[in-house]
């Protein structure tokens, strides 16, 4: 045994201890770990891993499979204890760091290369399977952490327990939701683009069924610009519908509201937006099954024959009856749209200069969308 590797053997417990103090120093995980943890099952990995090094003096070439297996459950283990990969490599520089500095103080000038060599080679070797085995562990422990969470909002949807789901995905179960259901258009935009969209409007991380496009934004949340934020980031407009559940139980029934509110404004055609059942009240209540929705819409038969008539009516009564900004969503002239709803009060019988008239000439506009197929 020469006398560099005797002296650095010796040293192996004192540089463990530096290491560790590097760490809890230069980390913020290692410095937030319990100290039986930091100072247990930590210090040992960090021990070994100096061993692995001391054993590269001798044998540049002496990190075997038995080693990497080692090396590759203590990653998977940092992982699973949420180790950002990115400390776990920055750990092992400090390990170098240290053991090359205790090297300069103990060897000889012409035995360093050799040792920078072994101890290069040692982290060739073990480094890019450390990286590999912590982001397979990562993207496993992710993959868990998703299905938890669609368990717990498929739970929270359908009205069933979810006390026990909450407590495995981390996640704490507020007292109020607004329950949003999303219409991103297709092909669908990258999950993780809505996902990071909605938490950065939050400022927290929300729960959102993918597949469904139904999330749970905390209770308050504002909704104006939401869509408006959502169409920036996936390069499309929105359409969204939202209800407010005032308790955990009442999410199911908030969903459902939710879903007949984007399939009315979809079949109503309406523009990009959130909307609430509040915003399309009349019509929601226009959509019922019975036979005066039929008659509301044959009010606009004789218009069948004028669809520019009927675009123009639609127009005037989607912009509450703006004459100067009807005229600009047409392109045409005050005085044509003038004439145009002339003639469509003189076709239908229904004066839209008497309020009560303009308002059945309204619904009859909403009960033949929804008419339509």
């Amino acid at each position: 045994m020469s006398d560099l590797h005797s002296g650095m053997q010796r040293r192996v417990r004192e540089l463990t201890t530096a290491v560790i103090a590097r760490c809890a120093a230069d980390v913020p995980f290692y410095r937030e770990l319990p100290p039986e943890t930091l100072h247990g099952e930590v210090t040992r990995s960090v021990s070994e891993v100096l061993t692995i090094l001391l054993r590269t003096l001798g044998r540049p070439d002496a990190v075997g499979p038995a080693d990497l297996t080692r090396v590759i459950e203590w990653s998977v283990r940092r992982a699973v204890d949420r180790l950002p990969l990115e400390a776990a490599l920055t750990a092992y520089l400090i390990g170098a760091e240290v053991w090359w500095q205790a090297l300069t103080e103990v060897a000889e000038p012409e035995e360093l290369a050799a040792a920078g060599r072994g101890m290069l080679g040692c982290l060739r070797t073990v480094m890019p399977a450390v990286a590999l085995a912590h982001q397979q562990a990562q993207e496993d422990i992710r993959s868990e952490d998703k299905r938890v969470r669609r368990a717990l909002i498929s739970a929270l949807l359908s009205g069933h327990p979810y006390e026990s789901l909450a407590a495995a995905a981390g996640v704490e179960v507020v007292q109020a939701y607004e329950v949003l259901l999303l219409d991103l258009g297709q092909p669908a935009p990258p999950v993780r683009l809505v996902q990071s969209a909605l938490d950065a409007h939050t400022g927290t991380l929300v729960l959102m069924d993918h597949v469904d496009g139904v999330a749970l934004l905390p209770g308050g949340c504002a909704l104006e610009r939401l869509a408006g934020r959502l169409a920036e980031v996936v390069g499309r407009p929105v359409l969204a519908a939202a209800a407010s559940a005032s308790s955990p139980g009442a999410i199911p029934d908030a969903a459902r509201e939710a879903r007949e509110v984007l399939a009315l404004v979809r079949r109503l055609a309406r523009p990009p937006g959130v909307y609430r059942l509040d915003d399309v009240l009349l019509e929601h209540q226009l959509a019922r099954p019975g036979a005066g929705l039929a008659r509301l819409a044959a009010k606009l038969a004789p218009l069948d024959g004028h669809p520019h008539l009927l675009e123009t009516l639609r127009a005037f009564v989607n912009r509450g009856h703006n004459r100067r900004q009807t005229a600009l969503d047409l392109h045409i002239h005050r005085n044509t749209l003038d004439y145009r709803l002339r003639r469509v009060s003189l076709l239908t019988g229904l004066d839209l200069a008497d309020p009560a008239q303009a308002r059945l000439l309204g619904a009859a506009v909403t009960a033949r969308d929804l008419a339509r197929p």
